[in-house]
């Protein structure tokens, strides 16, 4: 890299691994004092989320987002993507607080979908349980939860077709996807289902489920990017012989355009990809995504719900695919030559504005406003979601503890 802009790395050799520390060339080490306080956006976040537990624990209900009548929308009993990021954030803000309050929390509300482990009929398994019980495994060491892990894994993979070399997103038998014409359809979100594989490999020792990922991963980089490194959202593949029937949108402006969230969903699972494979094609690919991404936001970074949406600058903001890049881009800084710091204090400190951060007791105890959940289904349009406050809780602990701790 011709040109390595200065950033801080306290305590280097403590907070790289050795594969991080191959790709990292020196750097210049700049004063915590000139880093973003963090702490009280956490603290900040945590008594905000605290009101919310407290709803969610009476009700039994994991929360969702905001109903347009100003109710709280909860997660759908039956199964809902979204149903592993209220337990998920409570586990990481029980790791950040030690309160046995939210390990309870996560405990008592992640019960209520262990059931969905079985399921063979949805390819966000890795979203739900990679976020709720994963954590746990990892802050607890609970074995209960690995044999979770192993049998949802075992569940997803079964949606994988060798021909194709992708896990298939949806089934196109039943609601709007039957009205598509689609015969296999792999969307970008599926990206963020590879950590499961990867992760249920090392917990047991098999390969084939970070074979099936790997194998994802590359179809996916060879398919679904353009020449610009943006990202189409849905590519349709003929489960036959695998090859490309079509390329398309199901929540962006258009086929052609680049849907925010999917952006930050490519960023993200290439750089888990990487982490766990340490394949310089999957690090190459991470950083052309986050120059993309880096090169389309807007004068206060946080994008508007596509970047190709003709109503700019008056369209929606989505607060989400910020929060989900910044959480990225965090992780993808210790990993290469090019410093992201710059980017990444200025994203974190415009979702931790009035602007986007909620006060407290407000917005249903909600931490982010502003999110888009599906324009072109007219669904979850500017309101707070629980993947936001997720990945706005790991943005906050992943910089506590790259930059501020030494």
């Amino acid at each position: 890299m011709q040109q390595i802009k200065f950033i801080i790395l306290i305590g280097l050799v403590t907070l790289v691994s050795c594969k991080k520390s191959k790709n990292l060339s020196q750097r210049t080490v700049v004063s915590t004092e000139e880093r973003i306080k963090v702490t009280p956006m956490l603290e900040s976040a945590t008594k905000q989320l605290m009101g919310q537990l407290d709803k969610a624990i009476r009700a039994e209900k994991i929360p969702r987002t905001v109903n347009e009548n100003d109710s709280i929308r909860w997660v759908n009993p039956k199964f809902d993507w979204t149903e592993g990021f209220f337990p998920g954030s409570c586990w990481y803000l029980y790791e950040s607080t030690g309160d046995p309050l939210w390990k309870d929390g996560a405990v008592l509300l992640q019960k209520q979908i262990e059931s969905h482990k079985f399921r063979t009929d949805n390819h966000d398994l890795g979203f739900v349980f990679n976020c709720s019980f994963g954590n746990g495994l990892k802050i607890t060491k609970d074995e209960v939860y690995k044999d979770v892990l192993v049998t949802a894994a075992n569940s997803l993979i079964t949606r994988f077709n060798e021909k194709v070399g992708c896990i298939k997103s949806w089934d196109v038998d039943k609601g709007w996807q039957s009205e598509k014409g689609w015969e296999y359809p792999v969307i970008i979100d599926n990206m963020m289902n590879l950590e499961l594989l990867f992760e249920v490999s090392k917990l047991t020792g098999d390969s084939k489920y970070r074979d099936i990922a790997i194998t994802h991963a590359n179809t996916t980089m060879k398919n679904h990017f353009r020449a610009n490194h943006s990202s189409c959202h849905v590519v349709d593949y003929n489960p036959d012989t695998g090859k490309v029937r079509g390329k398309y949108t199901a929540q962006g402006y258009s086929d052609d355009s680049s849907w925010a969230r999917g952006q930050a969903w490519g960023l993200y699972g290439y750089v888990v990809c990487y982490r766990y494979t340490n394949d310089k094609r999957y690090l190459d690919q991470a950083n052309k995504i986050a120059k993309y991404i880096l090169g389309r936001l807007p004068e206060d970074f946080v994008p508007y719900w596509d970047y190709d949406t003709p109503d700019i600058p008056n369209a929606p903001r989505d607060v989400s695919a910020a929060a989900i890049t910044i959480s990225a881009l965090i992780e993808l800084d210790g990993f290469t030559e090019v410093s992201y710091l710059k980017e990444i204090d200025k994203i974190l400190k415009s979702l931790s504005s009035d602007v986007y951060t909620a006060k407290l007791g407000e917005n249903h105890n909600f931490i982010l406003k502003h999110s888009v959940g599906s324009i072109p289904h007219g669904a979850e349009i500017d309101v707070p979601l629980s993947y936001a406050d997720y990945y706005y809780i790991e943005a906050l602990i992943r910089y506590q503890r790259k930059y501020m701790e030494g």
